[in-house]
């Protein structure tokens, strides 16, 4: 069965959306243990590896599904988390780069074949080339650390359940949404502050970033529906969406920007959500808004949340 990072259990596409909490319970058995975190804050040598190996993933695969990407990410931090980093040679860090992005590959089942993945990671640097037999071997070292569970829990899993908690019908927007959401996702598993919160509060976080940017009349709405969710620790809900803003920011103007006509995400997601206001009313709240957006960042909406929170062969 194609692995689904929304879908991360077998048959979890056909459960409805209030069977996802059992994913509550046990997303902290399949990601890096909250020591992981601390454990690579405490060591730049660390630090500086885990961004080398990420920067030849990004570069080598820029062209592939940014969630195959994710996923060679998510399996190198669970690697370290558990093997720890047993080589700082560049030749190392390319050997378990390509061995990672190579085990995503064959997950998601991509069009490529393994001698793919293999030649267009080994390819354009000049640098070490890697046997096939080399790259099986480290990978067979990976799966032992991840303890060949494969089908990550990450906070793509977990829009379904959240999502179903917002009061959005159009299946455009809640789509819009997502996309926002994953951006935000996406870019923030190369910020080591956000290691330290588990999928579920990750997911919570970005939801609610994007929501703010795209829905800021209905985002207190979804703030409370959240916040309400007995299965999310509230406190580490808070802290996570404060380092989110960061990341999100650095792409604000992307999402305001990409056009300048009256069709814009924002507007259309805007009359939609607010058809039941007068037009007038409607375009000057709309750019109200914005204007907010954009001079505003989203690190002050803290206290609005506290508010509404406040209830290489090595160990084989």
């Amino acid at each position: 069965m194609e692995f689904d990072l929304q879908n991360p259990l077998e048959n979890f596409h056909d459960l409805p959306y209030d069977s996802v909490p059992p994913l509550f319970f046990i997303e902290s058995d399949q990601n890096p243990s909250p020591n992981y975190f601390h454990k690579l804050i405490a060591s730049d040598s660390d630090i500086s590896i885990r961004r080398s190996v990420i920067s030849i993933i990004s570069q080598k695969t820029c062209t592939f599904d940014p969630v195959l990407t994710y996923l060679a990410i998510n399996y190198l931090d669970r690697y370290i988390a558990n093997q720890g980093i047993l080589q700082s040679k560049p030749w190392a860090n390319k050997l378990l780069a390509i061995s990672c992005f190579s085990l995503a590959a064959k997950m998601l089942k991509t069009e490529f074949s393994a001698t793919d993945v293999e030649a267009l990671l080994n390819q354009g640097d000049g640098g070490v080339i890697f046997e096939t037999q080399t790259i099986q071997r480290m990978e067979a070292i990976v799966l032992g650390a991840l303890q060949w569970r494969m089908r990550s829990i990450t906070p793509f899993s977990f829009f379904p359940f959240f999502i179903n908690l917002f009061t959005i019908n159009d299946p455009a927007l809640i789509q819009v949404l997502k996309d926002r959401a994953s951006e935000i996702i996406l870019k923030s598993q190369r910020e080591i502050k956000v290691l330290e919160f588990k999928p579920s509060i990750i997911a919570a976080s970005a939801l609610l970033s994007a929501s703010h940017e795209l829905f800021p009349f209905q985002y207190p709405s979804f703030l409370r529906a959240i916040s309400d969710c007995s299965y999310v620790n509230k406190e580490s809900m808070q802290q996570c969406y404060n380092v989110i803003p960061d990341i999100a920011m650095e792409e604000y103007e992307s999402v305001f920007n990409v056009k300048s006509s009256s069709e814009t995400p924002i507007n259309v997601l805007d009359q939609n959500f607010l058809s039941f206001e007068s037009e007038k009313t409607n375009n000057a709240a709309l750019m109200q808004g914005k204007e907010l957006n954009k001079r505003r960042r989203i690190t002050d909406y803290g206290p609005a949340l506290n508010s509404a929170c406040c209830e290489m062969e090595k160990g084989r």
